[in-house]
């Protein structure tokens, strides 16, 4: 008769008897020494861990991820407490759940279930090869939703593309240091990787769209300054045909006036040389 198998309430079992018992991860680490020794004591002493990741499987996590984590971090205050967050990190270690599980937890979507995305987008990045992090991650570089992000110097906003892409390009993220993969042009050449096109399009697009935008404005500016240079013309056409009218009519108006004056003294004249 097989023994039945025993969890012990000691969680210092995982971090004693994974080096020498336990399967190593995808990427050839040992899940026991991921982490700092100094961080790994501070979790396993940790109230929370004792309390909400005893004796949980991969689908209790779910609901203390939704229940207990509203930030992304590593260690808080002065007393260097670890988050919630990378308790459950941690206690994903120890689970070692599969790739078909990790595929559900990134594929939760909306508010409720973001920090469960962040979390095995970390431990994929702690536990996977280069290609499979590249592979898996990239997809939520278009994921906008916002994170809570808690540290030593306090909280502060991020976003899970811009946690997902400090993942892909950092040496250390969550008070944790990142194990060091090869640049994605190396695996692209390696033809381990299709290039990887952007959504907002090559280099060579965006410049060329931005040479567009340059010339159309160019060309509204030329067209605005035409415009306002046939309207400088035609005011001083306008202006020229006012003043020679406003000439031409003082010019009739004095004759008139020089043949009034004439008129009465000719007349008189001409009265005068009739009588005697």
């Amino acid at each position: 008769m097989s023994k039945p198998d025993v969890h012990r309430a000691d969680e210092r079992r995982f971090l004693d008897e994974r080096g020498s018992t336990g399967p190593l991860a995808p990427n050839g680490l040992n899940p026991a020494t991921i982490m700092e020794k100094a961080v790994r004591e501070r979790i396993v002493e940790s109230y929370f861990y004792k309390e909400q990741c005893f004796g949980v499987n991969e689908a209790d996590i779910v609901d203390r991820v939704v229940e207990h984590v509203d930030h992304v971090g590593g260690v808080t205050g002065t007393a260097q407490r670890p988050t919630p967050f990378l308790c459950l990190a941690f206690k994903l270690l120890q689970l070692a759940p599969s790739d078909e599980i990790l595929d559900e937890y990134l594929g939760f979507g909306g508010e409720k279930f973001k920090y469960l995305r962040a979390l095995a987008a970390f431990y994929i990045r702690l536990t996977r090869t280069d290609r499979d992090v590249y592979a898996r991650l990239e997809p939520f570089l278009e994921d906008r939703r916002k994170l809570r992000r808690k540290g030593r110097a306090g909280t502060s906003l991020t976003y899970v593309d811009e946690f997902v892409d400090d993942l892909l390009t950092k040496d250390r993220v969550c008070a944790t240091s990142l194990w060091k993969m090869r640049k994605r042009d190396i695996l692209e050449d390696l033809e381990l990787l299709e290039p990887r096109v952007s959504p907002l399009g090559t280099l060579e697009d965006l410049l060329e769209e931005e040479e567009e935008e340059e010339g159309a404005a160019a060309q509204n500016g030329n067209g605005e300054d035409d415009e306002m240079d046939r309207e400088g013309r035609d005011r001083d056409s306008g202006s020229v045909r006012r003043s020679r009218s406003r000439s031409r009519s003082a010019s009739r108006l004095s004759n008139h006036d020089r043949m009034d004056i004439d008129g009465p003294e000719q007349g008189q004249r001409s009265d005068g040389e009739r009588s005697p």
